[in-house]
């Protein structure tokens, strides 16, 4: 019997999980330490490998970075997703604690590097190309379903999905260029209030 197919199976499982592991502890050196004089051999160094190692997994720096971003993303729709089981919250307030984490100044560099990546990617760089998919579409699904949950018509239900997505990155890029927490936190005050009504 041949069994070459299942251990290259079992190896490459082992390689995504490392690669996995590695992408977390990239994420919570960003989270903790920013994303000035980033370099692979101090992040390495932090989170405990070669940068020889994040090469091999990852390919290059930008691709790592890739990465980070993305698992950021996928940690702060798994907050929401968190914050919507809470009993007693009602939208309003979701979007308000969600708000809350994703403008924490601790966050600052996974933001920045956010808009950063995005910013190369549009401009066509291939190894920054990657991070398009899913930007907008990976959002949509949660939110979706919070607006339909909050008594939204489904047939709106996207449009606003999106909107909300739209003016949270917008107000986020607002706070990272002008510093003025107290005016972009005014202004999602007021989002919140035309988007739910009295909130």
């Amino acid at each position: 019997m041949d069994d070459s197919q299942p251990e290259g199976e079992a190896e490459q499982g082992a390689h995504g999980a490392r690669r996995a592991q590695l992408v977390d502890a990239a994420v919570d050196h960003v989270a903790a330490h920013g994303i000035a004089n980033l370099s692979l051999r101090r992040l390495g160094a932090a989170i405990g490998v070669s940068h020889r190692m994040l090469i091999h997994y990852f390919g290059s720096k930008e691709q790592l970075l890739v990465e980070i971003v993305r698992t950021s993303e996928r940690r702060q729709r798994e907050v929401l997703s968190r914050l919507r089981l809470e009993p007693g919250l009602s939208p309003a307030d979701v979007s308000r604690l969600l708000w809350r984490q994703l403008t924490d100044p601790r966050l600052a560099g996974q933001e920045r590097l956010f808009f950063e990546i995005c910013g190369h990617a549009l401009r066509g760089r291939p190894e920054a190309v990657p991070v398009l998919e899913g930007l907008v579409t990976d959002w949509l699904e949660p939110l979706v379903a919070a607006e339909v949950g909050a008594g939204a018509d489904p047939a709106l239900a996207r449009n606003r999905a999106r909107l909300g997505l739209a003016t949270v990155r917008g107000l986020l890029l607002d706070l990272l260029a002008t510093g003025d927490r107290a005016g972009v936190d005014a202004a999602m005050e007021e989002f919140l209030r035309l988007y739910y009504g009295s909130g």
